[in-house]
């Protein structure tokens, strides 16, 4: 589903126009990004949990090449879902 598809579904739940629905998920999205950027977990009832994970430098290999180099430390973003979307999805 496209950014473009949700926008029109939730604008036909909600009554609200496409403009009033982008700005909202715009708005719902840019918050997201910060928060999880502060290093905050996001829970979303009935949806799942998002949150930061740290991943610490490691080792790896270059596929092509079998040379070794080294992977920095980075920040993952994981989702968790929650009980009542993981029953919707399993019927």
């Amino acid at each position: 589903m496209s950014f473009e598809d949700l926008k029109s579904a939730v604008a036909a739940r909600s009554g609200l126009s496409k403009a009033q629905t982008d700005q909202a998920l715009s708005a719902f999205f840019e918050h997201l990004k910060t928060s999880l950027g502060q290093g905050e977990k996001v829970s979303l009832p009935g949806v799942g949990q998002f949150e930061v994970a740290e991943r610490a430098a490691r080792q790896g290999r270059n596929p092509q090449t079998g040379e070794t180099i080294n992977i920095p430390a980075s920040k993952a973003v994981k989702f968790k879902a929650g009980k009542a979307l993981k029953d919707a999805v399993n019927g």
